[in-house]
């Protein structure tokens, strides 16, 4: 029998409701994926969440044992889908560590530019989602003019290599991102005029959903989940890798732990990685964009493969065969836009990783969608679950 609980009305007046089984996802908009949340209400009051999750599985770790250490990029692209290069960051950076070579400066300043810009669209996405899920939908349709900017490639772009990136940039890239620069604070200003005294989306997102600085280090929250809480911790600035120590740039930090500072976190986070990218461009000296390691780099002009038969079977050999690492084990993580983004691996010394594990952030995330919030209400757990920006491709990996 379904229990029916009494609860009162503002006025007092006695309200009747029954504790249902709600199915919320794996279909729905503001599910962000294929999450699929089993909750048991007491009217619209939110009494437990039994979170499901497997329906998007890729097995990308299971993969990797099948795949050359190149041959992998293609499905880091596909954990944090809206950001690629930051994963593709992270994954050659720890093979990097496996063989003990860094890629050149240039590359560097590259794969740097590439990630903030990375981080940028993933925080434009959100920007204009979680409005987008309590109603606003304008938002959204301002912030997908911008992410539309940065590449013609929507999606995958595979662009790091282990040892630098694939190619250098063509010759139009700064002066379009230099373009980018200058509009895109005023840009950011628009979505914040529009937005940030808005009344129900004010309404809808301060005070609600709120997490501690200890629940959130508790729950090993990071990225801007982490900072909105009063956490100052940024692996760029506390652990730096590639040229971040190089670079100036502030750390986004908020003390309400609700979903507004959530929200405000990732946009004033977007400014940063302008100044980040502006400064990368200023930096960046001329120079290779990969190591000269034949056994590692594919060759560096393209039309040789065609005329010569060494540059062909280089190509060929580590197209198809891949490279050996060095065996050993070893974890390197980075920054991402959702948090912290790591990979460990172990390798047997042959072209294939003998394992590979993903410590994806959004997975991490979303232990705060129940239990350390205030959120409460079925309303309140669309706008927490908007806030963490989670990616089902990284959490069910």
């Amino acid at each position: 029998m379904t229990e029916v609980t009494e609860l009162m009305r503002p006025e007092g007046e006695a309200l009747n409701t029954k504790e249902v089984l709600l199915n919320l996802g794996p279909q729905h908009p503001s599910t962000h994926g294929v999450l699929r949340l089993v909750l048991q209400l007491d009217g619209e009051y939110v009494e437990r969440i039994d979170p499901h999750i497997g329906y998007l599985h890729r097995g990308t770790e299971k993969l990797a044992e099948s795949f050359t250490y190149t041959q992998i990029f293609p499905l880091t692209d596909r954990l944090d889908y809206l950001c690629p290069p930051s994963n593709n960051l992270a994954f050659a950076l720890a093979v990097e560590k496996l063989l003990g070579i860094e890629a050149p400066i240039r590359a560097q300043y590259i794969r740097v530019m590439m990630a903030e810009l990375a981080r940028i669209s993933g925080h434009l996405l959100i920007t204009g989602a979680l409005p987008m899920d309590l109603g606003a939908m304008t938002a959204l349709l301002y912030a997908m003019r911008e992410r539309e900017m940065i590449t013609g490639a929507r999606m995958h772009t595979s662009y790091c290599r282990v040892g630098g990136v694939r190619e250098d940039l063509p010759d139009e890239f700064l002066p379009k991102i230099r373009e980018f620069c200058e509009i895109f604070p005023n840009r950011i200003r628009d979505y914040e005029r529009l937005i940030e005294n808005n009344r129900v989306f004010l309404s809808r997102t301060q005070g609600i959903g709120v997490i501690s600085a200890a629940d959130a280090v508790d729950l090993g929250l990071s990225g801007p989940n982490l900072r909105a809480s009063g956490v100052d911790w940024d692996i760029r600035r506390d652990e730096p890798y590639e040229i971040y120590d190089r670079l100036d740039f502030d750390v986004i930090t908020r003390e309400e732990g609700d979903c507004y500072a959530r929200w405000l976190c990732r946009v004033d986070e977007m400014r940063e990685s302008i100044r980040l990218i502006e400064q990368c461009m200023e930096q960046m000296p001329e120079g290779p964009f990969q190591v000269d390691i034949p056994t590692i780099a594919f060759p560096v002009d393209k039309e040789r493969v065609h005329c010569s038969m060494e540059a062909l079977i280089q190509h060929f050999d580590l197209s198809a065969y891949g490279f050996d690492v060095p065996a050993g084990e070893v974890y390197s993580v980075i920054e991402a836009p959702k948090g912290e983004l790591g990979f460990y691996i172990i390798s047997d010394g042959s072209p294939k990783p003998f394992r590979m594990k993903v410590r994806a952030p959004s997975f991490v995330n979303l232990q705060a969608l129940f239990g350390v919030t205030n959120a409460r209400y079925l309303a309140d757990m669309i706008a927490v679950l908007g806030s963490l920006d989670p990616v089902m491709a990284e959490v069910d990996k």
